[in-house]
């Protein structure tokens, strides 16, 4: 078992070893070939993580971090470090809730939606395949090389998007911009999770999501005080990031001043390959094998297949009919994925992703449970802020506040319950109940969506649900984390996890938008009659300026809303018996003050699972009957 101390002791390869290597393959020395990515001495390959009989080969990313770990243990550098970390959330948090505002605005300025939905397809689709190649980069390059890189691609964005004077060069900002906050999102949360240990681990991933805590309240007193000048409302953030950068630079160049100071020799450096190999051979062993390039392409293009139909579609069944939409859709499943499956299984020499984490049900069970979160909750948080205006007569301020009132207490609570699992260093128990409490947040939905809407029901419903998801939602991370066992895939596992999760929102908002297209319609003819219904379908906003509270073609349109927005609880609710049975499964290890499993001896695992897992004590009870009957 290696443990922490012992893989950052071992001893780094001398490039003078590895100029030697070269030159004894480039003469043919000993038989071999000059085929570098067999037999060339590797600098990425010296140290590797063991769990139970297998072997998981570090980066140099991994093994620096780990030295940088070792030198920031004190209390006061890990408080400036999770500040640091929070200063950065708490700008691109601001930035993404006023940029959305202001989105708007040039939508309407440059009259090209079309376009502009072409850009968020891809970006749905970068969302979701992006964060594979920064944690894999990230792996071999480094924690900082690839945050530096991601936020000069966010600051290039910004500047392109602020100075655009058409919707084409907007586009190109915005998939910049989209790509560099991906860079920065994934590379925060893999870092507070690489300075925590497993006890800490929900309560350090919770702090760069408490920005938005703040940033909800405030950035409509901020649009306001912008106006009409969304170039500048989107160009600020140009130098307010690099300037809220500062801290966590500071403190990542200080740990690695100290790595260097006080471990000499052991601080690898990431790109020393290039100076040996050529650059032909350093492009083949480094970006087509240790990157899995062709891995990642075919993952994107499976994402693209399955994404952006949906996207593009969402749920009207008239685009469904269109083979351009179903062609890419059914081609995704059944062709991409065998071949992307059998690419990882037979070709990739360094795979995103091992068979034996696939085959492990606290893995999968966590992937289920990351698709179906935020696959429920889009079912019914879709069209909840019309709903709201309409049938419940609410204001635009007044509609927002309540559907933020569920992110909003998911987070405190989970802050929270990060800091009891401190203690308790168990997940399982509160994934559980908060599944729990969505059963009966869901419900309770249901119930006050039912033919007299009741306001505080539906709020109070919402605040509960947003206390079930602080229960499970970043916990059932931390408890796939844990599962993992080792540090050197855990940023590939989360942004696995990540993107699951991406999926789930749209399939999600494809299901809600086919139940809300194909039943809002119907009903509202059925309460309405023939020239009411059509003003309202074609233009709800204004219809219920022209027909006020109680007036009775108002009372139709309430009925009907509040019918189809009670289905989509209903189905919400449906889908949460598979989101309860992927919990049952789960493991429930306990969370050791380490930062992966790994540097726990494998047997104390094992013995640690079979008293507190009820999966393994129903298996242990079956092998034992099974074994009594053998011996009759």
């Amino acid at each position: 078992m290696a443990s922490l101390d012992e893989t950052s002791t071992a001893t780094p390869v001398d490039i003078s070893d590895l100029e030697e290597g070269l030159k004894a393959l480039d003469s043919g020395k000993d038989g071999h070939t000059s085929d570098s990515n067999s037999n060339v001495p590797d600098a990425y390959e010296h140290e590797s993580d063991c769990v139970g009989d297998k072997k998981y080969i570090k980066g140099s990313g991994v093994i620096n971090i780990e030295l940088y770990k070792q030198q920031y243990h004190k209390p006061i550098y890990k408080v400036m470090l999770y500040f640091s970390i929070f200063l950065v959330a708490y700008v691109y948090s601001l930035d993404s809730l006023v940029r959305f505002t202001y989105q708007y605005q040039t939508t309407s300025k440059f009259r090209d939606k079309n376009q502009l939905r072409t850009v968020n397809c891809i970006k749905t689709v970068m969302g979701t395949a992006g964060q594979f190649g920064f944690a894999r980069c990230s792996d071999i390059f480094g924690r900082t090389t690839v945050l530096n890189f991601s936020i000069i691609l966010y600051i290039i964005g910004t500047i392109i998007q602020c100075k655009a004077t058409d919707i084409s060069k907007f586009s190109a900002g915005t998939i910049l911009y989209q790509l560099g906050l991906i860079g920065i999102q994934i590379m925060l949360g893999v870092i507070a999770s690489d300075f925590s240990d497993l006890n800490w681990r929900l309560f350090a991933s919770f702090v760069p999501a408490l920005p938005f805590v703040i940033n909800i309240w405030i950035c409509g007193f901020i649009t306001q005080l912008i106006g009409d000048r969304w170039q500048w409302g989107i160009g600020m953030f140009a130098f307010i990031m690099p300037c809220a950068c500062i801290p966590l630079a500071f403190c990542l160049l200080h740990m690695r001043y100290l790595a260097y100071k006080n471990c000499r020799g052991k601080v690898q450096n990431e790109f020393r390959m290039y100076r040996v190999l050529t650059f032909r051979d350093y492009i083949v062993d480094i970006f087509f094998w240790r990157l899995d390039l062709v891995g990642f392409g075919l993952l994107c293009a499976l994402f693209g297949c399955i994404l952006i139909p949906l996207v593009l579609a969402g749920g009207s069944s008239n685009h469904w009919r269109n083979f351009r939409i179903i062609v890419p859709e059914v081609v995704g499943w059944v062709v991409v994925l065998p071949i992307f499956l059998t690419w990882e299984a037979k070709g990739a020499k360094h795979p995103l992703l091992t068979w034996d984490f696939i085959e492990d049900r606290g893995i999968l069970a966590a992937l289920i449970i990351a698709f179906y979160i935020n696959f429920v909750y889009h079912l019914l948080g879709d069209y909840l802020f019309t709903v709201l205006m309409i049938t419940l007569d609410q204001s635009v301020l007044a509609s927002t506040r309540i559907t933020s009132s569920y992110s909003f207490v998911c987070i405190i609570c989970g802050t929270l319950i990060g800091l009891v699992i401190i203690r308790a260093r168990r997940t399982k128990p509160f994934i559980i109940f908060g599944i729990g409490c969505w059963f009966l947040a869901l419900g309770l939905l249901v119930h006050f969506f039912g033919n007299r809407p009741f306001m505080p029901g539906v709020t109070g419903s919402l605040c509960l649900l947003g206390l079930g998801a602080g229960f499970f939602t970043y916990t059932t991370q931390a408890s796939i984390q844990a599962a993992i066992k080792t540090h050197a895939k855990m940023a590939v596992v989360t942004a696995l996890y990540l993107s699951i999760y991406s999926i789930g929102s749209a399939v999600g908002s494809a299901i809600s938008g086919a139940i809300w297209t194909n039943l809002l319609p119907r009903k509202i003819f059925r309460t309405m009659n023939h020239s009411d219904a059509t003003a309202a379908y074609d233009s709800p906003q204004l219809f219920i300026l022209n027909n006020p509270w109680g007036s009775p073609a108002r009372n139709g349109l309430n009925e009907a809303y509040s019918y189809v927005q009670k289905m989509l609880c209903v189905v919400a609710l449906c889908f949460c018996v598979p989101l309860l049975a992927a919990a049952l499964f789960l493991r429930n290890h306990k969370l050791q003050s380490t930062v992966a499993l790994e540097n726990v001896d494998e047997k104390q695992v094992k013995e640690d699972e079979r008293r507190h897992d009820l999966i393994c004590k129903i298996q242990d009870r079956r092998r034992a009957k099974k074994e009594g009957n053998d011996d009759k």
